[in-house]
């Protein structure tokens, strides 16, 4: 049975007294379009209880603030996500030196552009950024990571108000609680990286579409254009929230000519011309938060043209998973949002269908979409998957108070009382939410705690700084930034580069395609493809160059022993340095005796599984003994 419409005679207010039971035909009644939803039957109806949803919400985002700041200093001075460390921040810093084209458009700018002002404000402008960043580089990354934080909270208040906008308050709180905990939106908002600030945008979006569903205002149709265009900007997938945009201005049309009627009433226009508003909304937000797509058409087609090339081309990535993407999606689900939270999707996009036609043709279909296309790429990790995260919050906490409230009635059905029927039924939405909510929390608390201590690569720098003496030569794999050799802020008198170390350069290839040393055919590659230069013969060349210390790091190597066949002399690199070096030092960021993670572009770099006792890779250090090192 199909819900009634809000603003429907179905819905509207019944008026108390006898007169409303009495036999006749009952008066006729003026549509009130702007009645909200009505709850579901597990949520009861809020009526005075405004203040205690408040509440309950102000501590939903407290404590999701809380898992998103804890561990914020991760790594730090040091950026180790290759991302974070050569997009937003340092483009939002680039920016003071120049105009506001960002020069690259790859990803979008519109937290780039966020990050620029908060950076002016924060610093003092181009001066004050610039000397924080020389010399204390980890605090703007914090600064910008708190941005993060901030904007993924605010994306969990507007999921209340959609979810309380199509099925009440206590599906918008159990939606925002479950998005608060769920471990992949909590990992990444302690990085500057652009997955969850779209939430924020895109999720804006979702509640004007709600809104468009079920008022049809003038004001919905602009927000849900608004959040669309700003969340393009920030991230070019969250434009799967056009397809809920598209459904409920399709809905909204349908109602009004199924009722003769050219709009949906006060403060209204047709849906026509609302979903025209929201799409000349979506165009201006758009461009107001990326004005070099149209100032440097150019440029903003090349990124684009990039991003897709990148993101379609065949698995030329080593170490990267091989089967469907879409079944890697959906086994991201199971441990990025929870087993239970993604099997109370599923229910809630079956449940939502066969009691609330409309409210599913906004919300069912945009997720399926999202994962054929994005299944069908051949690149994929679990983070790309969060722009569909606030519709299964969303449908996994209605399939929740749904059941609880079923289960509550068929207790009633067999006899028990109204009161005990009413307790009955908050227990068993208690523990609903509590089983929807757990693998969340006890994932999420635990990664905090791994972030919050330091970073192997931290120690092994530590180790270094204190037995390998400077001005010492040295191959460092591409597992930490070029600052890495360096003491921030306090450069070594005495050398050209104020490094501490010599470093190799190590993403030049002087390997040939034989597998023999060919210096002059030198080379330079990228991070991905760095294991494809390794080969023995440069154990050879180290020990000639004086190189005597080798660090080397898992999130590396392990690329390589992930697919053995594809880089047989990198493994045969690995085998020779092993036999011909000692090792000086080494560090594991799993707790002793708790076996091994195999590698995958997940849970090696985002400390998934319970057996990370710290973030970063295992790091080892090696010393030769041959040539100049003997």
């Amino acid at each position: 049975m199909h819900a009634a419409e809000p603003g429907s005679p179905a819905s509207a207010p019944r008026t108390p007294g006898p007169a409303a039971d009495a036999p006749g035909p009952a008066p006729p009644r003026a549509p009130a379009p702007e009645t909200p939803a009505p709850e579901t039957p597990a949520a009861g109806r809020p009526g005075g209880r405004r203040a205690l949803a408040w509440g309950a919400l102000g501590a939903i985002l407290a404590g999701a603030l809380a898992l998103r700041l804890w561990g914020l200093w991760q790594g730090l001075p040091y950026a180790y996500n290759a991302d974070e460390n050569a997009h937003f921040v340092p483009r939002a810093i680039g920016m003071f030196g120049h105009d506001l084209n960002p020069n690259y458009f790859a990803n979008p700018p519109a937290f780039t552009y966020v990050l620029h002002f908060i950076f002016a404000v924060w610093f003092g402008g181009r001066a004050g950024v610039s000397h924080e960043f020389a010399l204390y580089p980890g605090d703007v990354f914090a600064v910008a990571r708190v941005a993060a934080a901030l904007l993924g909270v605010a994306a969990l208040w507007l999921l209340y108000l959609c979810g309380a906008r199509l099925f009440g308050r206590a599906v918008g709180l159990l939606a925002a609680a479950l998005e608060g905990v769920a471990f992949l939106p909590v990992f990444y908002s302690h990085l500057a990286l652009n997955d969850v600030p779209t939430l924020a945008p895109l999720t804006l979006s979702l509640v004007g579409s709600a809104g468009i569903l079920r008022r049809g205002r003038t004001i919905d149709y602009l927000i849900a254009g608004v959040g669309l265009g700003l969340g393009c900007a920030t991230k070019y997938t969250a434009g799967i929230v056009l397809v809920p945009l598209v459904a409920a201005g399709a809905i909204r049309y349908l109602d009004e000519a199924g009722r003769g009627r050219g709009g949906p009433g006060r403060w209204g226009v047709g849906a026509p011309v609302g979903l025209v508003l929201a799409g000349v909304a979506a165009v201006g937000a758009f461009v107001v938060a990326d004005p070099y797509a149209l100032l440097d058409f150019h440029a903003f087609h090349a990124g684009l043209v990039h991003q897709s090339t990148v993101s379609s081309e065949s698995q030329g990535k080593l170490g990267a998973p091989r089967e469907s993407g879409i079944a890697y999606y959906l086994w991201s689900f199971t441990w990025g949002l929870g087993w239970i939270p993604a099997i109370a999707a599923a229910g809630g996009a079956v449940s939502v269908w066969w009691r609330d036609r409309r409210a599913a043709l906004l919300l069912v279909p945009a997720p399926l979409l999202f994962l054929a296309f994005m299944g069908l790429q051949s690149r994929y990790y679990g983070r790309w998957l969060m722009p569909i995260f606030p519709i299964a919050c969303l449908l996994a906490a209605l399939f929740t108070l749904q059941g609880a409230g079923a289960l509550a009635r068929g207790a009633r059905r067999l006899g028990a009382g109204g009161s005990l029927t009413r307790a009955l039924g908050a227990g068993l939405a208690v523990a609903g939410a509590a089983a929807l909510l757990a693998q969340g929390v006890i994932y999420s608390v635990h990664s905090d705690v791994v972030l919050a201590r330091a970073d192997t690569r931290n120690l092994m720098r530590a180790w270094m700084v204190a037995h390998v003496p400077a001005n010492s030569r040295v191959v460092v794999e591409p597992v930490v930034p070029d600052a890495w050799v360096q003491d921030l802020g306090h450069p070594l008198p005495g050398t050209s580069s104020g490094d501490r170390w010599i470093k190799y350069s190590s993403l030049r290839g002087v390997i040939a395609p034989d597998g023999a040393l060919a210096p002059e055919h030198s080379y330079v590659v990228s991070i991905e493809d760095y294991e494809r230069t390794l080969a023995p013969a440069l154990i050879d060349w180290y020990e000639r160059g004086g190189y005597c210390w080798v660090l080397s790091g898992s999130t590396q190597s392990g690329r390589a022993f992930a697919d053995p066949r594809a880089v047989p002399r990198a493994i045969a690199y690995y085998r020779e340095l092993r036999r011909r070096a000692t090792v000086a030092h080494a560090i594991s960021p799993l707790t002793p005796g708790s076996g091994s993670v195999p590698f995958g572009f997940d849970w090696t770099f985002d400390y998934y599984p319970l057996s990370y006792a710290r973030p970063g890779p295992e790091m080892v250090l090696y010393r030769l003994h041959g040539g100049l090192c003997g």
